[in-house]
């Protein structure tokens, strides 16, 4: 059993920031894998299914980034999930836009939505972690994360949700090295 999580914002207007990353990939994978229709559960919208022989739940927090540790904790407490069972997409500053780097536990480094999740359910948990860049010039990291890709970066970003939607059965297995490799040599 497995938990995919998405972190991102859930108001209209931060659709298609570079923060709500994670709720495009989750939705992809709710797409190609035909899981259940999304529910209000656990403080967030909830899909399960089977992907492969893995009962897998799909998440999207409700709880604004923020909070998102809020969520999963009541979701594996509920389903006995273990932390370790837990993979988590998000959105990364440190990382050059398109790239995608996957590890087991770590830093939060800075992502306020991995503190939150580290705060509940402790770090021992898998991060998918999607490049957005750093900004250019002034823009500060706050207000870059929460702007909108751009045209040029939605054509890109649909080759990465692709990519990792190809790529998924390795991240079913836990290989998060050949994952990395596998979704950045597309």
């Amino acid at each position: 059993m497995l938990l995919f999580v998405g972190l991102g914002n859930p108001s209209p207007d931060n659709e298609n920031n570079r923060h709500n990353i994670g709720f495009k990939i989750i939705d992809a994978i709710n797409q190609k894998f035909s899981l259940s229709k999304q529910k209000p559960k656990f403080k967030g919208l909830l899909t399960t299914g089977q992907i492969g022989d893995k009962k897998v739940y799909a998440i999207k927090p409700l709880t604004f980034m923020n909070n998102s540790g809020i969520c999963i904790r009541e979701l594996i407490e509920y389903f006995k999930i273990d932390a370790e069972d837990v993979m988590v997409f998000h959105d990364d500053l440190d990382i050059n836009f398109g790239k995608i780097k996957a590890k087991f536990g770590g830093s939060s480094a800075g992502h306020n939505g991995i503190e939150s999740i580290d705060k509940f359910i402790g770090k021992d948990y898998s991060r998918i972690r999607i490049g957005i860049g750093r900004p250019n010039g002034k823009i500060q990291s706050a207000d870059h994360v929460l702007k909108d890709f751009n045209e040029e970066e939605q054509k890109e970003l649909q080759d990465i949700t692709d990519c990792i939607i190809k790529s998924l059965t390795i991240l079913l297995d836990k290989k998060l090295d050949l994952f990395s490799s596998t979704v950045n040599n597309r």
